[in-house]
Parts: structure tokens; sequence; C-alpha cells
């Protein structure tokens, strides 16, 4: 799951910053509680790092009362269609893994002729 995972993780952390701005920890916590076990501060901060340099999200300097600011980010509309692709592609790949789920056939034979 992990592998999978980080397949598709730069969607969601854009998807979870649609509903608003957030730190790493804020997003590491929410996959936490989610089930995502496995997932490593570490793999979130990247993530958060590589869409900021690809300019994705707005980040912000935040004072905290438990030492140095926090980077907290923001979607901004570079990022929001960035998602919108991702939700495009997302759908696309469900669609088709589960018509091989549910039995799904190919559409040829062996021989090169249609079913």
């Amino acid at each position: 799951m992990t592998e999978m995972l980080k397949g598709t993780f730069q969607g969601i952390a854009l998807a979870l910053l649609a509903d608003r701005s957030a730190y790493g920890y804020e997003i590491t916590a929410w996959l936490r509680e989610q089930g995502f076990t496995d997932i490593a501060e570490g793999t979130v901060y990247a993530v958060l790092v590589r869409i900021g340099q690809q300019g994705l999200v707005d980040v912000a300097r935040v004072p905290s009362e438990k030492g140095p600011p926090r980077r907290v980010y923001s979607l901004n509309a570079k990022g929001r269609d960035d998602l919108e692709e991702f939700w495009r592609t997302w759908s696309f790949l469900t669609e088709r893994i589960d018509q091989l789920h549910e039995g799904g056939r190919w559409p040829w034979q062996p021989d090169g002729s249609k079913h």
C-alpha cells in the first residue's frame, strides 16, 4: 500500500489543502487518523517542498507557540488546476481498475479478432 500511496500522494496533499491551509504535521496527523499509519513524516514534508517548488501552493511562515515558525501551505490557482487534473486522471484509472476487478475482459482474442 505504501508504494501505491507514493504515486498518488501529491494529489492527496493537494486535495487536503483544497479544504484549508495546513502545515506538515497536521497533514501527517490527519493521514494517520485515516489509517495511513506507515506514512513517514519525511514523506509528507518532501511532497510539500516539491509542490511548493512547482508553484502549486503558497507558503507562509506563521509563528508557533512551540518553537520556530511553521510553514503553512495554501492551495493556489495553479494548484487547483493541478488538482482538477489529478481527479480526472484518478477517475480514469479507477474506472479501468474497477472494470478489471469486476471481471473485465480483453476487447480482443489472442488471435487478434474482436469479441
